[in-house]
């Protein structure tokens, strides 16, 4: 066939594809009937007999109204090679952009967008490394279980090769970029992903490079106040702190001594950090924006103080919106359990990982929150060559390889990573060509800058092979079959990355917490600031045993707390974090629990499943005492003021008072730290009047040194902006609110003049409030509701967020959900979080809900944000959304009667 005819049919067939894809949308018609039906002609069957090649005997699968399927298998390798199968029905597209994602492959299905991201992770080398603790850490038997898992996946693939008979994504996708066709699974694609959810709750490194940015414009003392220590004696710690005694083991004992910190001081290059966020924020959504918002609340309760006489867990993990959810909620049953099959397990994991990630079994139930620790630094390091680089005075050589980035439509991208003794060089990437920090105030101990600059390397656990990073897959198998506390500190043992909090209870009774993972002990520096990779007396000296590593069990209060607070204060003998949240959240649960026990009274489920809807502001409790006292002129803003009269601080979605709050709070954060802020901090096209030195070159008070009054507008990305008036800035304006005259509270008001002192900012940050609130909902104030202002929107992370043309607005009505209307805050234990500096569209949030009775697990009960598919035109591509955001729960059925009374569609694997 002449090449014009090939031409000519591949565009009339994409024309027809566009055509179906409208038909589609507008539903009219008989076009509309024959494009529904090719579009459910993709759905997966969930009733009646499929052949799976290679089980060993009969699979059965179960599905309530949800679409929440129940496995039933003989082994092991059936249930897991079941699991595969079962997760390629309903989440494959979603699998195969993870993979992508993690082996820095999304340009071979989206084209040339993607290839900073791509090329970002190739320097980290995510899949190389997922390879290598395949084939060199992971115990055989998890090896026979992901490999399962392969082929259950590929079994699937093998009867749905790609296009339209996959899903929806795939036909949309080859409108754009045809030819494509998905690679068989294999077990490292689901062991990278792990990657992917480490590096979003890697810690502090965009924390470094902010504040190696501010330093550029405040002195270390005012950064200080930006990062204020936590306090300590007023939301405490997960766990009484303890001691490490000589063997390295660490005891429990109550009571501990506050000790202060010291500060590092700053060294950085301040275009090179900034074109590494810019890196950062180029990446793929994953579970979040990296290290900022990922929290989680958890806690447990003794059976002493329950209701039930046996202990009760809640969780519910802050992650970034998606569609389809992050979660995939499932059960995994061994028919006859054995130490042959000793799998009896259900909860919550992710689409392409076999296994139960969170949740419980027959014995006991687990859940997690992010500890924070510090397990990423950033290293400037002295480039002096094309090959070398600069340590103790003497060049080394740079590892380097090679990376080949294969682009849908477009030419091959070669790119070549530099690697150091602190891990690869970042910043190679750079959209800015390795770009000199001309202002980077290094100090005399740092060498000449010369001609080429610092380059920036990332040394992180994730990529650290030497310290078994990688047997986290062990873990959770462990924790899936674990039958009491001694099983369950076994597998945490194992659970290298992402260090979380591990909170635990079983049915006699018990409960527990355990800290994990692989935590660097430093040299020099506390990891606050880029160290300088020249000297090597900052480099890691291994890492925290295990054995050393906080826990507790059954202690004498009765419950355990975990909300991203500290686990120890300053007196453990290991630096984990400084960078901890703040203790709001947790402060407020374990003040609710207190509440609740008062005068021997008993916590139920539904107080646990109360708890986790608290939408109160701590932070509004003090400051709005304030905003009342001042006396506002202006009756247009005095009207708005007097809404705050009568609150009692609840953040409803129908509140106009918590609406009007909010917008107060962030304009007051606006005025009294944004506009103070660099641009690099800032969103990009927030535009402020800012001062500005006339001649950068004078310092402040002589001669060309005087500031004038410019328009500014940020560069950063909106979810990574600064101040985002999370926990950490509820404690920094909680400080300085106790000095009226201090410098922060100097802003440039709305004529363009500089004005001073806490009372003129909040009246300030009153009628700006008013202003924007105005704007955004109208003058009349009646109309106005706090979930009207504060939406949610669920959008697919890869069409569903392109934004090319007409197509691009036919695919986000069929992949993205929204918005919904939500109440909670940011240091809300109900976390539906916004970035203040950016306006305030929910961007994290309770990504899943669950409340475990170990009395009766079958009165369990649990919530996704979103629903079990990721086909959107299933019925449980979005069924459970409007329950979620209304705070309601579904029953968990357990048991196998409980199953089978719960089951809609049963489906047989045969061999």
């Amino acid at each position: 066939m002449p090449r014009s005819s090939r031409a000519k049919k591949f565009r009339r067939a994409r024309l027809i594809v566009l055509l179906l894809v409208v038909l589609l949308v507008a539903g009219t018609g008989a076009g509309g009937w024959y494009a529904v039906h090719t579009v459910q002609a993709s759905l997966p069957q969930l009733s009646g007999t499929i052949k799976v090649p290679g089980l060993g005997s009969s699979v059965d699968v179960e599905r309530d109204a949800n679409g929440i399927p129940q496995v039933y298998a003989d082994t092991p390798a059936d249930l897991f090679k079941a699991q595969g199968y079962v997760q390629a029905q309903d989440r494959f597209w979603e699998m195969d952009v993870r993979r992508h994602i993690t082996a820095g492959r999304l340009s071979e299905m989206f084209g040339a967008s993607e290839v900073n991201a791509d090329a970002f992770v190739r320097t980290m080398g995510w899949r190389d490394v997922a390879q290598q603790e395949y084939d060199t850490q992971l115990s055989p038997q998890t090896k026979q279980y992901l490999q399962a898992y392969s082929d259950g996946v590929n079994a699937w693939l093998s009867q749905h090769p790609g296009g339209a008979s996959a899903s929806l994504e795939y036909t949309l996708l080859g409108t754009v970029h045809s030819g494509y066709k998905p690679e068989p699974w294999t077990p490292v694609d689901s062991v990278s992903w792990l990657k992917a959810i480490a590096w979003n709750l890697s810690g502090n490194v965009q924390q470094e490079i902010d504040r190696s940015l501010l330093s550029q414009t405040f002195t270390p003392d005012q950064i200080a106040q930006l990062y204020p220590q936590y306090p300590y004696g007023r939301n405490g710690t997960i766990v009484p702190t303890g001691t490490v005694d000589s063997g390295g083991n660490y005891q429990s004992p109550p009571g501990s001594t506050v000790q202060n910190g010291t500060q590092q001081s700053a060294a950085i290059t301040q275009g090179l950090l900034q074109n590494v966020s810019d890196q950062m924020g180029s990446m793929p959504q994953l579970l979040g924006p990296q290290g900022a918002g990922i929290g989680s609340n958890s806690w447990v309760v003794a059976g002493s103080n329950t209701t039930t006489g046996k202990p009760l867990m809640a969780n519910d993990p802050h992650l970034g919106p998606s569609m389809p959810s992050d979660w995939y909620q499932m059960g995994l049953h061994c028919r006859t359990v054995s130490t042959s099959c000793p799998f009896d397990v259900t909860g919550f994991t992710y689409a392409g990982m076999p296994g139960v990630m969170i949740g419980h079994n027959q014995n006991i139930s687990w859940g997690m929150t992010n500890m924070g620790a510090d397990v990423a630094d950033l290293y400037l390091e002295k480039v002096t060559g094309p090959n070398t680089y600069l340590v103790n005075g003497q060049d080394q050589q740079f590892a380097t390889r090679q990376e080949t980035i294969k682009v849908a439509g477009g030419p091959d991208r070669v790119i070549t990573v530099r690697t150091t003794n602190n891990g690869p060089l970042i910043s190679d990437q750079s959209s800015e060509q390795q770009q000199v920090g001309t202002y980077a105030p290094v100090g005399n101990a740092a060498p000449d800058r010369g001609t080429t600059g610092y380059g920036v390397a990332l040394k992180w656990t994730g990529l650290d092979d030497d310290h078994q990073s990688g047997r986290t897959m062990d873990a959770i198998f462990g924790f899936d079959q674990a039958t009491n506390w001694t099983d369950f500190r076994a597998a945490a043992a194992n659970f290298a990355v992402p260090a979380q909090n591990l909170i635990y209870a079983d049915t006699q009774g018990n409960i527990g917490y355990q800290a994990p993972g692989v935590i660097p002990i430093r040299g020099k520096g506390d990891g606050s600031y880029p160290a300088p990779g020249w000297d090597s007396s900052y480099n890691w000296q291994g890492t925290i045993p295990f054995k050393s590593l906080p826990y507790e069990e059954n202690p004498t209060a009765g419950y355990i707390v975990t909300a991203n607070q500290p686990v120890v204060d300053q007196s453990y003998k290991y630096s984990i974090t400084t960078d901890w949240d703040y203790g709001t959240r947790a402060k407020e649960i374990t003040d609710q629990i207190n509440a609740k026990l008062a005068n021997g009274g008993k916590i139920s489920p539904d107080d646990m499943q109360s708890m986790q809807l608290d939408n109160t502001s701590v932070m509004a409790q003090t400051l709005v005492p304030m905003l009342l006292k001042e006396q506002i002129s202006d009756p247009y803003v005095r009207q708005a003021q007097d809404l705050l009269k009568d609150w009692n601080y609840d953040q409803d979605a129908d509140s106009a008072a918590a609406a009007y709050y909010n917008g107060v709070w962030r304009q007051l954060l606006i005025l009294a730290f944004g506009q103070k802020f660099p641009a690099a901090l800032r969103a990009q096209g927030d535009c402020l009047l800012v001062q500005q030195k006339v001649d950068p070159n004078q310092p402040a008070g002589t001669v060309g040194g005087e500031t004038k009054v410019v328009t500014q507008c940020g560069t950063r990305s909106p979810n990574q902006a600064q101040p985002d008036g999370g926990d950490r800035w509820t404690e920094v304006v909680r400080q300085q609110l106790a000095n009226p005259n201090s410098p922060w509270w100097s802003y440039i008001d709305s004529n363009h003049q500089q004005q001073h002192g806490l009372d003129n900012i909040l009246k300030e940050a009153m009628k700006d409030a008013r202003q924007d609130l105005t704007a955004h909902l109208g003058k009349d104030i009646s109309t106005w509701s706090w979930g009207r202002l504060h939406q949610l929107n669920l959008k697919n992370q890869t069409l569903g967020i392109n934004n090319d043309g007409f197509f691009s607005g036919v695919m986000h009505r069929l992949l993205n959900r929204g918005p919904v209307n939500l109440g909670g805050g940011s240091a809300a234990v109900d976390a539906a979080g916004w970035t203040a500096a950016a306006g305030y569209d929910v961007d994290w949030i309770p990504s899943m809900r669950m409340v475990v009775d170990l009395s009766d697990f079958d009165a369990s009960r649990w919530i996704n944000v979103g629903g079990e598919s990721g086909h959107a035109f299933s019925p449980n591509y979005d069924d459970q959304t409007s329950l979620w955001s209304q705070g309601k729960l579904l029953t968990w059925a357990y048991t196998s009667s409980a199953v089978q009374a719960a089951t809609k569609n049963k489906l047989t694997l045969t061999p």
